[in-house]
């Protein structure tokens, strides 16, 4: 997981945080406005601070308390979509970084509250089948496409005039001053493209084809430390004001970095964006739903604990709770939705099956905070293609979606297809779930005023859907503490086993009792 600290640095920083671009820069974003971008730069090594710092707090809490081998951080795709939806590339988005950073802890809160209430598990289990895969596939191709793009990637493509994407690959100064576009006779020409492709992409691949563990991270060092010699033309620290001032706090490598931009700076008057606002909010907390809870399920089954009657998990009230609150902790960093990750995995895989895996990792991470010049000094190229390797990860949920059914098919293929297309997770899940309601709506009510002679030829091949869920609407512990019961927090099945306990103590007490008895008896009756 320690790819994400210098990937989602790089994502959100491209926001420009709370730094402010002059008027007479708003032309090209501060694109070349040296001094704003020696101030995003800051802004990028408060949020390595931010990131690994929350992490650290967040996995470690959930070892603690929910005694679970689930790692959390700030979330790929959700940080991709506060940084270029929400914010905007230097600010140019749908609100306010501040404004934003407002969304994220409101969202925190009412996930805490939907979690208290049985709410989240509910909304998450209830959704389609088909969306709920198709979400994940989306989300991949979204980050794949990110890492393809300048901003934050290797720079292969880029948006056209004639055309909505095309072909790219060149260096800066060879942009045409008119179109803003890559010259022709320079496409694929930029050396630190072909470095992140090479080394960060085929590298890492095949890395990770061989099962090396850390395949990732090592992919990413590779192309850095190939980028960190100022000498040569990939450097990512030239000799320029910019440049210098990140090769100054590289040369620290080792140091704590204090967060100086984006601690606590909420701006609650959110009277100018309301609708902007809701959009953000809303979209935070329902893809966060799906994420979150599909990461926590499926790192659940993979560690054996789930319950296949409830389709719940022992600790998951509390696992829920503690992300929650992670989110709003979070934000008073300066960071985007923090959320369960699914290399979870590779610690259950090794053997990880309760919260003391969470509890190291979470220590890892606070290491790691004093190694905010290493991680802030990794250039674009070099997570370009993790970004690419993650989406592929992220589409194999493609091969279980119902692609026998159309009004399965079609509503998924929207989401995976409008969130890449238009760079909006919000847009891509509005399409496939509006596109769901209309489709699967419009055959049930011909069903029902046909008397079932109207029905789709094979719709006994459709995903099974009910807003009914196993294991009722609210979470066990409530309907314990409804009934009464004082240590309602504790399962039935460790009640069960914890009276049978304590009978068995109780037995052997009163054995022993009566075995003590008839020794003090032995004496008395010898005497007599």
């Amino acid at each position: 997981m320690a790819y994400i600290i210098s990937v989602n640095s790089t994502i959100t920083s491209e926001s420009g945080g709370t730094c402010v671009c002059p008027a007479e820069s708003m032309a090209d974003l501060c694109a070349t406005n040296a001094e704003y971008l020696i101030c995003v730069q800051e802004v990028k090594r408060d949020i390595v601070t931010a990131t690994a710092a929350i992490a650290a707090l967040s996995t470690f809490c959930m070892g603690l308390f929910a005694n679970l081998p689930i790692a959390l951080a700030p979330g790929m795709g959700l940080n991709a979509y506060f940084a270029y939806t929400v914010v905007g590339y230097h600010g140019s988005g749908l609100i306010p970084y501040k404004v934003a950073l407002t969304a994220v802890f409101v969202e925190g809160w009412v996930f805490l509250g939907l979690t208290l209430i049985g709410m989240r598990q509910w909304l998450a289990r209830a959704l389609p089948a088909s969306i709920k895969l198709a979400t994940g596939v989306g989300i991949g191709l979204y980050l794949a496409l990110i890492g393809l793009t300048y901003s934050a990637g290797i720079g292969l493509v880029q948006g056209a005039s004639d055309t909505p994407i095309e072909l790219a690959g060149c260096a800066s100064q060879y942009f045409d001053e008119k179109t803003g576009l890559c010259m022709s006779s320079q496409k694929m020409r930029n050396p630190t493209m072909w470095i992140g492709i090479f080394c960060g992409g085929f590298v890492t691949a095949l890395l990770m084809m061989y099962r090396v563990k850390g395949a990732i991270i090592i992919g990413i060092l590779l192309v850095s430390i190939i980028s960190w010699p100022r000498t040569t033309p990939v450097t990512y620290f030239p000799y320029t004001e910019l440049g210098t001032s990140m090769f100054d706090f590289f040369k620290k490598v080792v140091t704590f970095h204090p967060i100086t931009h984006t601690l606590a700076v909420q701006e609650w008057d959110i009277s100018g964006h309301g609708g902007q606002f809701g959009l953000a909010f809303i979209t935070f907390l329902y893809v966060d739903i799906l994420d979150t809870t599909g990461t926590m399920y499926s790192m659940a089954r993979f560690a054996g604990a789930i319950d296949e009657r409830t389709q719940d998990f022992e600790g998951s009230a509390i696992a829920y709770m503690v992300d929650a609150i992670s989110i709003s902790i979070g934000s008073l960093f300066g960071s985007p939705p923090v959320t369960a990750f699914v290399e979870s995995g590779a610690g259950i895989s090794e053997g990880g099956k309760t919260g003391l895996t969470s509890c190291m990792t979470g220590f890892a991470f606070f290491i790691a905070v004093f190694f905010a010049p290493i991680f802030a000094s990794i250039p674009p190229w070099a997570t370009g293609c993790t970004l690419v390797i993650v989406g592929a990860l992220m589409a194999k949920a493609a091969a279980d979606i119902n692609w026998r059914y159309y009004g399965d098919a079609i509503p998924a293929f929207l989401t995976i297809a409008i969130m890449p297309f238009t760079y909006s997770i919000a847009y891509g899940l509005i399409a496939g779930i509006l596109s769901y309601i209309i489709l699967n709506g419009i055959a049930w009510i011909l069903e029902k005023v046909s008397g079932g002679r109207i029905v789709p030829p094979n719709k006994d091949e459709s995903d099974p859907w009910s807003w009914k869920v196993p294991g009722g609407f609210l979470p066990p512990w409530v309907k314990r503490a409804a009934s009464g019961r004082k240590d309602f927090w504790r399962r039935d099945e460790e009640r069960a086993a914890s009276d049978e306990l304590e009978s068995i103590g109780s037995s052997k007490e009163r054995v022993a009792a009566e075995k003590g008895s008839n020794n003090a008896e032995e004496p008395t009756t010898k005497a007599l």
